[in-house]
């Protein structure tokens, strides 16, 4: 998961050094110079590449193809004065022959690349007038206004013209497009399954709708619920239940309050293709390996990432960060005299950095979907199994779920410190860039020196639980690896047990990827203690996992369990995986009122959600927060056999796929509106047309209150709960994507399309 995101820029050739210093006004007061063009070129710079010409008062200019970034080629001019709480305007127009052309104009630091404002405007061969407003964060006496280029297959021509940025501009208030006020399961509903939509309206008392179908018949009518103002969207709702309604069909929409919903289908198969297509994510996310159109669609094909081919550096001997760089390790410098081969593995999210600690929970959360497709007596049988997905180990007689994982397994091994050198059986917390790089950029085109960063308790003990609960599934289809994997875990867990308190640092996140800092493993360490004892039954392990203080505690919070607070995990798997722990029936117990707290929930929203946190506001990755929360619900349907249970994990898959305040599904190709332009290096179309939105099933992160990126600081000030959302690609606290978003989505998706009762 990325953090922040500076912007590499291209080497310039500088025109002139003249800079207006103009400071902020109560009027509007321009920054830039010559602006208009009418004075030449100065004192506008530009890259080695382009050769300007003015003409009619335009700045044109020839766009070389075979550039790869968009860096590679720019224009701009320094020496901008930047002050923090003043609000500018930066206009323009422009044009592109051929077009449509996607660019970047942007203002940033020129030292840090930290952007002031980031925008992609599309530019066609008819000029266009471009208008963007942003209020600082922070001051600067000498930014940079630029139009980033570059990165276009064929030679193009840019013309610009009026190009200004107005300090003490008024603000502009950023107002989603929200379409209908009712809200809907875009994606449909199982025919006897839960069916509920949102109504946004100011009337205080029940309103009529109805069910109409495709053809325009009222098939099914009633009167809303008032629900008042929501807390988690600040809107007047109404909920709108249309349960008894059984029959099948696409093209239903609910109309109410005079407003139209959008269109959706109501079928027993809808859910078959989310789990097919929430999986195939992780085969675009595979490094090291080229992806192969055939499989993943031929606009997902790409060259292998991380190998020893220029211009990466490769992934097959990566050293330890070096001690002027690293952070130390019981006080003392630390590196390492070794490499590792670290080929494999997912790239983690939008950038191409692969850490530990979101491969152990994304792992295990496929890991988990794959063992209750065996175990639950309500799942379908072999749904799971080989040839159910779109992966190359297709009909090897191994599921194709355990081929994805094992992608990932292989890597975190590689992760472990050899034997004979110090920390020996720990594992690196993570390898990754050691600078950050930009957007867009394929991971063949990567350039940055990959290094590994210290070993850390959290990384080992996700290794130690992963490779425990995999070797006991492999077993049936690989004893080789199956032995391979409960090795490491053993010595994994012994190594811990040894460094108990080496936690990753929120400091080792400066550049090129996520901390993941987590200074309380007690939580990994029950987790790890609960998969090893499931695995062999071994005393050591049992009297590990009854003395922890997390097997007594309630460790289902409401919030939400993450790659920082795996305990919950650790109890599912006790409850549900067959062993002779004394407490067995207490630990089963505590899932299903854990699952009840969950449901309280979900039940006082009028968005049907199982989330909706009062303190701290919504998370980054909120969305995956509530898929977690979905899977302790369904986990309490396969203990108790419960309907409410399973409901209100159906019921909660509304709010992903459009039953939300933005009225947008979450989940890419699902849906009627659905986010598209997610943070991502792979998948930016928005950034440059040549390349793909995310693939089809891929899940946003959603709603964070905290607004920790530039568009989501320049967009969503003030904003509340749900509404703490941008889609666009700058967005990376708000619309990243990352395997441990997708993976509860895996084990979501599966467990819904096992309802049959529903059907």
């Amino acid at each position: 998961m990325s953090s922040g995101k500076p912007w590499r820029m291209g080497l310039r050739t500088a025109i002139s050094g003249l800079a207006l210093a103009a400071g902020a006004s109560a009027d509007p007061v321009e920054q830039l110079a010559n602006g208009g063009f009418e004075a030449g070129q100065a004192p506008w710079w530009n890259t080695a590449n382009l050769v300007p010409t003015t003409a009619d008062g335009r700045l044109c200019m020839d766009v070389p193809a075979g550039t790869t970034n968009p860096w590679d080629a720019i224009i701009g001019q320094a020496g901008v004065p930047i002050v923090e709480g003043e609000t500018y305007e930066l206009s323009f127009d422009a044009s592109s022959a051929p077009g449509p052309i996607v660019v970047r104009a942007l203002v940033q630091d020129p030292t840090t690349y930290a952007t002031f404002t980031d925008r992609n405007p599309a530019l066609t061969p008819v000029p266009q007038h471009f208008s963007y407003t942003f209020t600082a964060g922070s001051s600067l006496p000498g930014g940079e206004v630029q139009f980033q280029i570059g990165g276009a297959s064929s030679a193009w021509v840019l013309c610009v013209d009026n190009v200004s940025l107005l300090g003490g501009a008024p603000p502009q208030v950023y107002v989603p497009n929200t379409g209908a006020r009712v809200r809907v399961n875009q994606l449909g509903y199982l025919p006897r399954g839960p069916k509920a939509a949102t109504l946004v309206s100011e009337a205080t008392t029940g309103l009529p709708w109805q069910l109409l179908s495709e053809a325009g018949q009222v098939v099914a009518s009633g009167q809303s619920l008032p629900r008042g103002i929501d807390a988690s969207s600040g809107l007047n709702v109404h909920e709108i239940r249309f349960d008894a309604f059984h029959g099948r069909g696409a093209g239903y929409r609910l109309v109410a309050d005079g407003e139209t919903s959008h269109p959706f289908e109501i079928s027993a198969s809808i859910y078959q293709p989310l789990f097919a297509d929430a999986m195939s994510f992780f085969y675009t996310q595979r490094s090291g390996t080229p992806i192969d159109g055939a499989i993943a669609g031929a606009a997902y094909a790409r060259a292998a990432g991380h190998l020893s081919v220029a211009p990466n550096l490769g992934d097959y001997a990566v050293p330890c960060q070096p001690p002027e760089v690293s952070l130390p390790i019981y006080g003392e410098p630390w590196t390492c005299d070794y490499a590792l081969d670290v080929v494999g593995g997912w790239y983690d999210a939008g950038d191409h950095g692969k850490y530990v600690v979101n491969g152990g929970i994304s792992v295990a959360q496929l890991l988990a979907a794959f063992e209750r497709s065996g175990r639950a007596e309500r799942a379908v049988g072999g749904a799971l199994g080989d040839g159910s997905l779109r992966v190359p180990e297709r009909g090897n007689r191994i599921p194709d779920v355990l081929d994805e994982a094992r992608w990932e397994l292989s890597w975190m091994l590689s992760m472990q410190v050899p034997a004979g050198k110090p920390l020996a059986g720990m594992v690196h917390h993570k390898v990754q860039d050691n600078q950050w790089t930009g957007l867009p950029l394929a991971p063949a085109n990567d350039d940055r020196v990959r290094e590994l960063h210290r070993p850390s308790t959290a990384a080992t003990l996700n290794l130690a639980a992963v490779a425990a609960q995999g070797a006991r599934i492999y077993a049936r289809y690989d004893r080789a690896f199956s032995a391979q994997l409960l090795a490491a875990a053993k010595r994994a867990w012994d190594a811990a047990v040894a460094n108990p308190a080496l936690y990753a640092p929120a400091a080792d996140g400066a550049s090129g990827g996520g901390p993941y800092n987590d200074s309380d493993v007690s939580d990994e360490f029950y987790w790890a203690a609960a998969e090893l004892y499931l695995t062999t039954g071994e005393r050591a392990y049992q009297k590990a996992v009854l003395a922890s203080p997390q097997h007594s505690a309630p460790v289902f919070n409401v919030d939400g369990f993450s790659w920082g607070t795996l305990a919950a995990l650790g109890r599912m798997e006790l409850a549900t995986q067959e062993s002779r722990l004394p407490d067995r029936a207490r630990v089963r117990r505590s899932v299903l009122e854990g699952a009840d707290a969950i449901l309280a929930v979900a039940r006082a929203q009028a968005w049907g959600q199982p989330y909706a946190p009062l303190v701290g506001g919504w998370s980054w990755g909120s969305n995956s927060q509530l898929l977690n929360n979905l899977m302790v619900l369904g986990t309490a349907y396969d203990l108790s056999g419960e309907d409410k249970y399973k409901n209100a994990a159906i019921e909660s898959l509304d709010y992903l796929l459009g039953r939300n305040a933005l009225n947008l599904s979450y989940i890419t190709g699902y849906g009627e509106v659905y986010s598209q332009n997610q943070h991502s290096r792979m998948y930016a179309a928005q950034l440059n047309a040549e390349l793909p939105h995310p693939p089809k099933g891929s899940l946003a992160g959603g709603a964070n209150s905290n607004i920790e990126d530039p568009v989501a600081q320049e967009n969503l000030r003030g904003c509340v709960g749900q509404f703490c959302y941008i889609d666009e690609i700058g967005s990376w606290s708000t619309n990243e994507i990352t395997i441990n978003w997708n993976a509860p989505l895996v084990w979501a998706a599966a467990f819904v399309a096992d309802q049959q009762s529903c059907w």
